[in-house]
């Protein structure tokens, strides 16, 4: 449990830390490059940590063995760890993830500002607060 435990505490740091940077309008996000590769980091960091303690549960648990990220998160579906809509913002969230990191194509500012005022937070929480309920040895 200590390593979940350790990435959970990861993961609200850098919730907390993106948290006091996120500018409070679309304008300053689009305008200041400093803000935007700032928040696009800690997205790339939140989602890769919160694969990770994916990756630990189904190590913890002795779950089958996943084909890839994606395929993680079916795990956690298959085995009522999570729900279907949660599996589905976290397939998402990788994906947007992967766009950032790997730059394919153009990135949507639009796209990216709204998950990080509405979605990402809330949904990572919510992910959270699922894990910590699982009796993890």
């Amino acid at each position: 449990m200590m390593r979940i435990t350790d990435k959970i505490n990861e993961i609200n740091k850098f919730l907390d830390e993106l948290k006091s940077i996120v500018p409070s309008s679309l304008d300053d996000y689009k305008n200041s490059l400093e803000k935007k590769a700032a928040c696009e980091r800690y997205i790339e960091k939140i989602i890769e940590a919160v694969t990770d303690s994916v990756f630990l549960i189904i190590k913890t648990r002795k779950l089958r063995l996943p084909e890839d990220d994606l395929d993680a998160f079916d795990i956690l579906l298959e085995n009522s760890i999570i729900d279907k809509e949660m599996a589905s913002k976290l397939k998402n969230a990788k994906g947007m993830r992967n766009i950032i990191a790997h730059e394919y194509g153009k990135i949507d500012d639009e796209i990216v500002f709204e998950s990080l005022t509405e979605e990402l937070e809330t949904d990572v929480r919510k992910f959270i607060y699922t894990i910590k309920r699982l009796k993890l040895k």
